[in-house]
């Protein structure tokens, strides 16, 4: 089973890249770091960091990109009042609509991939993944507390 998950995984994202070549101007580690501003609000670069789980230098690298991103300006920095040795990061208007339309094009995808099954069948892969969804909550969860 984790074979085919992990078989479906590498076909999805070789897909995507086959098809998004060019189009997209924002990657799937800035897409995550936008997602996580779009459901927290404005949160420190550290707090953001420890999120999604990536090395201080390429978060310093993923929001200078997301700052500059061709002059557009995905989010925006403003060191924290409370503490002046942290940043403060959130969502430009520009950042909302960038992550909208990320976000509807991956659903988009998925909507196409998934409407092969039949109705009874996408009830069974619902709860299913429901419950493999909780796991990962879980275990990021704790992934997070232990840091």
């Amino acid at each position: 089973m984790a074979e085919e998950i992990f078989e479906i995984y590498q076909l999805m994202a070789t897909l995507r890249s086959r098809q998004t070549s060019g189009q997209e101007d924002i990657s799937e580690t800035e897409y995550i770091t936008l997602n996580v501003l779009a459901r927290g609000g404005q949160m420190t670069v550290g707090e953001v960091q420890k999120r999604i789980g990536v090395a201080p230098a390429q978060m310093s690298r993923i929001v200078r990109a997301l700052e500059e991103n061709g002059g557009r300006g995905y989010v925006e920095c403003q060191i924290n009042p409370r503490d002046r040795r942290c940043v403060d990061i959130s969502l430009t208007a520009a950042g909302r609509k960038a992550h909208a339309r990320f976000r509807a094009a991956r659903l988009e995808s998925m909507y196409a991939f998934l409407s092969v099954l039949p109705p009874e069948d996408r009830v069974h892969f619902m709860r299913i993944i429901g419950q493999i969804r909780g796991a990962f909550e879980q275990r990021l969860a704790l992934a997070m507390a232990q840091e």
